[in-house]
């Protein structure tokens, strides 16, 4: 596969793609646009792309340039940013430039296009969903609908200010096309109103504005033109927002979904590590949540790669490998193949994993677990192995974390067990946030209503981060514990504890916080 990419990167070389981002949710992007991102070169992208986008889809090494316009605060302007790519598809590198939802609805991108037709530079088109129309389904509003509006217009709130008269016919919109679509247009709203109340548009006419449309942070403003601007004043709606005037707006009291998601409105931390985060996080968002990660570890590896590979030469003397995390399965396996061998190695062990998801990742390596306890905890595991009796005279292998507690150990070898190898198979590392000014600044203002565990050492780690960061913040924040083991550790270290999952996994943890707001 990794030399698939490099030939498919060598085949397009030079090339540039003008790729639509789509409007706030992460899922919204295409997948061509996804596949383009996974291998381009560079990737030149603008303010409202969403950050995990760059963050998770660009590979290693692309070269990730931002050129980001907001109001009046530009990074580059547009020549620039035209010079920009130009210059990088010279360097004969594959160049995606990524334009929050589609690049031909009001982004410019015909400009960039054209531009770059006239230097010559192959390039292609890849649309994207654009928020005219997606900001107003997640707030419920259908652009089009039988019986309520057979026609829609997309306009500009944002007229190029180098004109010398509105191109916008007035007197033709404010009464020939039934629902109106204005983006970038909230700084000129009353405005906008006048004008179309001026040109017969009726001042009763529904109209709402939604301001950071298809993401967590949306919100709805609904009225008529007549009352419309000062609504949207007192709530103190910024942009992004775009303007929907029609009759469909009224069709929200009943299709209103987004905002009706039992997270919606909530400001959740996530403390996995950045490798593990990315799955929770979507799970958090589907709900409504505003997600935060604050990777309060990272995974490295062990410190003595001899005692592993050691480790793996004698494993056909053990009777039973435990494994307690999927990280454990991960680096296990590396190692394994890193010396030579694969899950066949294994044949001569019965496997334990502590819960579905360390399963799932023995599945993906070929082993299917004998062993996964009902509770998903560790001492689970020992009752598990005594009841069987398959502990007295057994040899057991235990990859773990470095600082996992030596309890499952502990309790195996005195139930008479012949030998525990406790392996340290990764190491728990604290994760530099330094140079996160927001979420300082979030820590401080009190700006997140949960905080959430998913082991001891997310817990220890995060700890030390307050007690660097924000010394006073521990005791007013509320957490979410992915099981017992977890919750004590938290409540050790002095944080209030509100949640516990009933079933100890993600999708445990997910529902318990869903509940918890939902009866809350």
């Amino acid at each position: 596969m990794i030399k698939y990419m490099k030939i498919y990167r060598e085949l397009f070389k030079g090339t540039v793609y003008l790729v639509g981002a789509g409007p706030g949710d992460f899922g919204l992007l295409t997948l061509r646009g996804k596949e383009l991102l996974e291998r381009c070169d560079v990737c030149i992208y603008d303010n409202l792309v969403n950050d995990r986008i760059i963050s998770l889809l660009t590979r290693p090494g692309c070269e990730k340039i931002y050129v980001g316009k907001s109001g009046a605060s530009h990074t580059m302007e547009q020549e620039e940013i035209n010079r920009l790519i130009v210059e990088k598809a010279r360097e004969n590198k594959s160049v995606v430039r990524l334009k929050g939802g589609d690049p031909f609805i009001f982004g410019r991108g015909g400009e960039e296009a054209l531009f770059l037709a006239e230097k010559g530079i192959r390039f292609e088109i890849v649309s994207g969903v654009s928020s005219g129309y997606a900001a107003p389904a997640y707030a419920g509003i259908p652009v089009t609908h039988r019986g309520y509006s057979s026609s829609v217009a997309f306009i500009t709130g944002h007229e190029d200010p180098a004109k010398l008269e509105s191109d916008i016919k007035w007197d033709k919109i404010a009464t020939g096309i039934q629902t109106l679509v204005f983006l970038m247009g909230v700084k000129n709203l009353p405005l906008i109103m006048d004008m179309l109340i001026r040109h017969g548009a009726p001042s009763s006419t529904p109209a709402a504005v939604i301001e950071n449309g298809c993401g967590p942070l949306q919100r709805t403003i609904t009225g008529t033109l007549a009352d419309i601007p000062d609504k949207v004043r007192n709530a103190t709606i910024n942009p992004p927002s775009i303007i929907i005037v029609g009759d469909v707006v009224s069709l929200r009291d009943k299709i209103n979904w987004y905002e009706t998601g039992p997270l919606f409105g909530k400001t959740i931390a996530v403390t996995r590590s950045r490798e593990q985060a990315s799955s929770f996080s979507a799970r958090l968002e589907e709900f409504g949540a505003n997600v935060i990660e604050i990777p309060a570890i990272r995974i490295a590896p062990p410190d003595d790669t001899a005692a592993v590979f050691a480790c793996i030469e004698k494993i056909a003397s053990y009777d039973w490998i435990i494994f307690t995390s999927a990280n454990g399965v991960s680096y296990f396996f590396k190692y394994l193949f890193d010396r030579g061998f694969d899950s066949r190695k294994l044949s001569g062990a019965k496997v334990c994993a502590i819960g579905p998801a360390t399963a799932a990742g023995l599945m993906q390596m070929g082993v299917r677990p004998e062993l996964v306890p009902e509770k998903y905890e560790s001492q689970d595991i020992a009752r598990s192995l005594i009841s069987r009796g398959e502990v007295r005279g057994k040899s057991f292998l235990l990859p773990r974390a470095d600082i996992a507690p030596k309890t499952l150990s502990e309790t195996l070898t005195n139930a008479g067990a012949k030998a525990v190898d406790d392996l340290i198979i990764y190491r728990t590392v604290d994760e530099d946030l330094s140079n996160r000014k927001d979420l300082l600044e979030m820590l401080s203002n009190k700006k997140l209503d949960l905080v959430t565990f998913t082991s001891s050492s997310t817990v220890q780690n995060f700890g030390k981060i307050l007690r660097r960061y924000a010394p006073d913040e521990k005791n007013a924040l509320k957490c979410a514990a992915i099981g017992p083991v977890t919750a004590e550790k938290a409540m050790e270290l002095g944080f209030r504890v509100e949640i516990m999952a009933a079933q100890h996994t993600i999708e445990g943890l997910v529902e318990a916080i869903c509940s918890y707001y939902r009866t809350g």
